[in-house]
C-alpha cells in the first residue's frame, strides 16, 4: 500500500505532466526581474502585505464597499487575494507558500457550486456578499467575470509553481478551473467581441481542454480563439477600443496565449495581436505627457499621472518611475488595487516591439492617428507636441449615457502648474465625433454633457463660445439652444442643450 507521502507525489507528477503540454514554466522570481519590474513588484506586494488580513486568509480592500452591510464597512476582495496568492508563490520567502495556500483555501470557498444558476463557477467578490437571489441580475448581484479572472491566475499557478504548492490543492484548483468554463459554456453570455475577457477565456479554455484531454472542448476553444482573431483582424483592433484599464487585460489574456497555448498556431495569433496592440497604443501615447489620448471605449480616469491602470502597469516594467504613466503607487492612490496584477506582468513578461517601445520613451513629432475599429466606428487623435485630443465616430449607433465608461471625445495638455488638465465630454446621445490637427467636429441630436479640469481654471474665463483654460484655448461653435455650467469640487461641467453640431477649435499655450 502507497503512503501518504507517495500518494502525494505521484498526483504531483501527474500535475506536472498535464501542465506539460503547455510551454515550459519560467520560474521567474525576484532575482530574476529586471530593474523596473522589480521595483513594481515589490510594490504591489508592500500593498498586498498591507491590506493582508490574516484571519480571514483575503486581502482587504482599501476603501469601503459599496455592498457593504450595516454592520461593516470594510470588505475583503477575492479576486484580488488570488493575485496576491500568485506574488506569493513567485516570491517564496519564509512564510509565503503557506500563506499563498491559505489565501487560494479561501478563495477556493467563495466559488459558486450550484449547477444550473447563472453564477454558477464564478465566484463572490467579497465574503461579505450575499449569495444571488433566484433573479439576480448580472453585474448587480454577481460578477460572471471573476471566473476568467481567478481562473487565469490558477493557471499561472499551476504551470509556474506546482511545486510550491500541495497536490490536494492542485486539485481543487483544476476543478474550480473546470467549474468556470462549465458554467460559461452553460450561461452562453460571452461574445468573442468582449475582448478582455474573451481573451481570458480562450487562454483558460485551452489550459482546461489540454489538461482534461477533452476533444470537444479542445476543438470549441480553438474555434473560440479563432473567431477571436478573425474578428481582430477584420481592422487590426478590437471593439473594446483604447482602454487605459482594459486593454492592459487584452495585454493580459494575449500574453496567456503567447506563453502557454497549447498549439504553435495558438501562440503564433497571441503574439501577433500582442505586438499589435502595443504598435496601437505607443501610436496615441504621448511620453512627455505620460497619458494615452483619447477617444476611450472604457475608461476610469483621464490622467494616467493620478490613478492606476492596467496599461500604466505593464509600461512601468519597461519605463522607469519618472517616465512610466502611473501614480504614486499608496494606499490612498485612486484603483490602487489594480497594481496587484503586477506578478501576472512579471511572469508572463513585457513584450513590446522596439519601434513601439521608442515611440514611449521619446517623443516622436505630431501626428493624426486613424483607426477603423469595427463597420460604424472610428477613432481618430491628434498626437501633438503639447496637447492630445481624439474623437470616435460612431455612425451614430453609440452614446454616452450617465455613468458611461465611453468618452467619445477628450482632451489633455499639462497645465503650468505642471499637472493634466483635462476636458471630456461625458454624456451625450448617439454621437460621431471626429478629430483633425486643428480641432474636434461633433455631430449628434440633443444635450451634451462636458466637463473640465484644469489646476488654476478661472471659472468666468469659461463661457459657452471659448474655454480660456490654463495652458489651453478652445474656441466652440454650436448650434446649442441652451447653455448651462456648474462646478463640482475642482471640476466645471457644461452642458449644451438642443444641439446638432458642435467645433471645439484647439489651441494650445507655449
Amino acid at each position: 500500500m502507497k503512503t501518504r507521502k507517495q500518494t502525494g507525489l505521484a498526483l504531483l507528477m501527474l500535475l506536472a505532466i498535464g501542465t506539460a503540454a503547455h510551454a515550459a514554466s519560467h520560474h521567474v522570481s525576484p532575482a530574476t526581474m529586471n530593474k523596473n519590474t522589480r521595483e513594481l513588484f515589490q510594490q504591489s506586494m508592500a500593498m498586498d502585505d498591507m491590506f493582508y488580513d490574516p484571519d480571514v486568509k483575503l486581502v482587504r480592500s482599501p476603501s469601503p464597499s459599496p455592498r457593504r452591510t450595516a454592520t461593516r464597512s470594510a470588505y475583503h476582495m477575492v479576486r484580488e487575494s488570488s493575485w496576491y496568492a500568485l506574488g506569493l508563490l513567485v516570491r517564496d520567502e519564509q512564510g509565503d507558500r503557506q500563506r499563498a495556500a491559505d489565501i487560494i483555501d479561501a478563495v477556493l470557498k467563495q466559488q459558486y457550486v450550484k449547477q444550473g444558476m447563472p453564477w454558477y463557477g464564478t465566484y463572490r467578490r467579497a465574503p461579505e456578499e450575499k449569495d444571488p437571489a433566484p433573479d439576480a441580475v448580472m453585474w448587480r448581484g454577481f460578477d460572471p467575470n471573476w471566473r476568467t479572472f481567478i481562473g487565469t491566475t490558477f493557471e499561472i499557478i499551476l504551470i509556474e509553481y506546482p511545486e510550491r504548492i500541495s497536490p490536494e490543492l492542485s486539485k481543487r484548483m483544476y476543478e474550480a478551473i473546470d467549474r468556470a468554463i462549465e458554467g460559461e459554456i452553460a450561461e452562453k453570455r460571452l461574445l468573442p467581441s468582449y475582448s478582455n475577457i474573451a481573451l481570458m477565456y480562450g487562454a483558460l479554455w485551452d489550459f482546461a481542454a489540454t489538461h482534461d484531454k477533452r476533444d470537444d472542448w479542445k476543438q470549441q476553444s480553438k474555434d473560440w480563439t479563432e473567431a477571436v482573431y478573425k474578428l481582430y483582424k477584420q481592422y487590426g483592433a478590437f471593439f473594446e477600443y483604447n482602454s487605459p484599464t482594459y486593454c492592459g487585460v487584452d495585454i493580459y489574456g494575449l500574453a496567456l496565449w503567447r506563453n502557454y497555448g497549447s498549439t504553435p498556431r495558438m501562440r503564433s495569433i497571441g503574439s501577433e495581436m500582442e505586438a499589435g496592440m502595443w504598435r496601437d497604443l505607443a501610436a496615441l501615447y504621448q511620453p512627455d505627457l505620460r497619458n494615452l489620448s483619447g477617444p476611450y471605449d472604457r475608461a476610469y480616469g483621464m490622467d494616467m499621472e493620478s490613478y492606476v491602470s492596467v496599461v500604466g502597469v505593464w509600461m512601468r516594467t519597461v519605463l522607469d518611475e519618472k517616465r512610466a504613466p502611473l501614480a504614486p503607487i499608496g494606499p490612498t492612490t485612486d484603483h490602487m488595487p489594480d497594481v496587484w496584477f503586477a506578478p501576472h506582468i512579471a511572469v508572463l513578461g513585457t513584450h513590446i516591439p522596439a519601434d513601439a517601445l521608442k515611440q514611449m520613451n521619446t517623443f516622436s513629432g505630431e501626428r493624426l492617428v486613424r483607426q477603423q475599429i469595427t463597420d460604424d466606428r472610428v477613432a481618430t487623435a491628434w498626437i501633438g507636441k503639447h496637447v492630445i485630443f481624439g474623437g470616435e465616430s460612431t455612425r451614430k449607433t453609440k452614446d454616452a449615457g450617465m455613468g458611461s465608461q465611453f468618452h467619445p471625445a477628450t482632451i489633455q495638455w499639462r497645465t503650468p502648474s505642471g499637472e493634466i488638465g483635462f476636458v471630456q465630454l461625458v454624456e451625450a446621445p448617439a454621437i460621431d465625433a471626429t478629430a483633425d490637427k486643428d480641432g474636434i467636429t461633433i455631430s449628434t441630436t440633443g444635450n451634451v454633457r462636458i466637463r473640465i479640469h484644469a489646476k488654476g481654471l478661472a471659472r468666468e474665463k469659461v463661457a459657452a463660445a471659448s474655454w480660456e483654460l490654463p495652458g489651453l484655448k478652445v474656441a466652440v461653435t454650436s448650434d446649442n439652444k441652451n447653455f448651462t455650467e456648474d462646478k463640482t469640487g475642482d471640476d466645471v461641467y457644461l452642458v449644451y442643450s438642443g444641439i446638432s453640431s458642435m467645433r471645439w477649435e484647439i489651441t494650445p499655450g507655449e
